[in-house]
């Protein structure tokens, strides 16, 4: 897979650009605040139709316009499609085909990315939260099962927390529709945790193996999925259907007096663990960037297995964060296979003999001009 062309008109700093891409490494040159990382954030949207920098979409729209568009045109391997989202005072409208979709998750994995950049070490070294948005981010690109019953498991939360507080201030009193939630979310969260802990241990074969090439053999990267689902219950969809709802009966006093969902998918968490250790607490920072980077290359090679394409690959001034040899293990994991766009301010800190054949692209002020 690979974006051979794209358009932005009133976007963050662009006012009308069109460019186009080589399939293999793009480098997104320029001094900071020109323009780079909201070139690349525009590659982001389009794919995921979310911004992975700010929740507020007029951020995304030049302070001038009222309406942004970006649009682009995929390469895959048996076709080729333009593909279209604009963004307004209304929301998104997203185009496959110039034919506009009705729902975005009908959109959404029609262009497969992954993004790293600096602040990625923080799903690593970070918050629970920033671990369970990785995941729904990226195996929500892989799976549209997986999209779904996410979706429609936060669209359920929502309303049971809602319930939870109503019971709580005595607006409501029935219990017996807490219950219909609590099967409805219990049904939806097993979905959920089944297909995680299905897609984390085939990340983690292949971060596995990364790994031990960074660390020359030295290291062992395990993933622990932890959940509150009893973990002699994980084997089935039915099985942790039935756990969930099991705990939803045992704590719904609780959850009353505290007027919110204390289990489920949403309180999950993702552990690393390296030689028997747990890297987020007590790993060194060469441990936690040789985990970052691993995760990174392994999702490239998940990303194939689930999808049959290889995704587009977007490294936002992320090797100056690498030494040389991760440096190496990194460009040389990518050369031939994964069209790249690189962001830097300079090419003298990045291994240019890694480079194969790179496309330069000058940014100046919102505007690209090509070497």
């Amino acid at each position: 897979m690979r974006l051979t062309k794209l358009s932005l008109h009133n976007y963050r700093n662009y006012v009308d650009q069109t460019i186009e891409f080589a399939p293999g490494i793009n480098v997104l040159l320029g001094q900071n605040a020109q323009g780079k990382t909201n070139l690349l954030e525009a590659i982001y949207v389009l794919s995921l139709a979310r911004s992975h920098r700010t929740a507020n979409d007029k951020e995304l729209i030049n302070w001038d316009s009222q309406n942004a568009q970006i649009r682009g045109i995929v390469k895959k391997q048996y076709s080729q499609i333009p593909v279209e989202l604009d963004l307004g005072p209304k929301g998104k409208k997203a185009k496959l085909n110039h034919l506009e979709q009705a729902k975005l998750s009908s959109y959404i994995g029609q262009i497969n990315v992954i993004l790293f950049a600096p602040e990625d070490l923080s799903i690593v070294k970070g918050s629970p939260q920033t671990r369970r948005k990785f995941m729904d981010m990226e195996f929500g690109q892989m799976s549209s099962h997986y999209l779904y019953n996410l979706t429609q498991y936060r669209k359920i939360l929502k309303q049971r927390n809602r319930y939870l507080r109503d019971l709580k201030h005595h607006v409501r009193t029935d219990k017996v529709y807490l219950e219909v939630l609590s099967d409805q979310l219990a049904a939806y969260g097993a979905e959920i945790i089944f297909e995680r802990i299905s897609l984390l241990n085939k990340l983690q074969r292949y971060a596995q193996r990364i790994h031990q090439e960074i660390s020359q053999g030295k290291e062992k990267l395990v993933f622990q999925y932890k959940t509150a689902v009893t973990k002699d219950q994980l084997g089935t969809v039915e099985n942790i259907y039935n756990d969930l709802l099991k705990q939803f009966k045992t704590i719904s006093e609780k959850e009353i007096v505290r007027a919110t969902t204390l289990l489920g998918p949403h309180r999950d968490d993702l552990r690393f663990i390296v030689n028997g250790k747990e890297i987020t607490s007590f790993g060194s920072q060469g441990q936690q960037r040789t985990t970052a980077l691993s995760l990174k290359l392994a999702e490239i090679d998940l990303m194939k297995e689930q999808t049959g394409e290889y995704p587009i690959l977007l490294l936002d001034d992320v090797l100056s964060e690498l030494d040389d040899y991760r440096q190496t293990h990194l460009l040389t994991a990518i050369q031939d296979r994964v069209q790249t766009f690189l962001t830097t301010t300079s090419l003298s800190g990045v291994q240019e003999e890694l480079l194969a054949d790179p496309k330069v692209f000058r940014i100046e002020n919102g505007k690209v001009e090509t070497d």
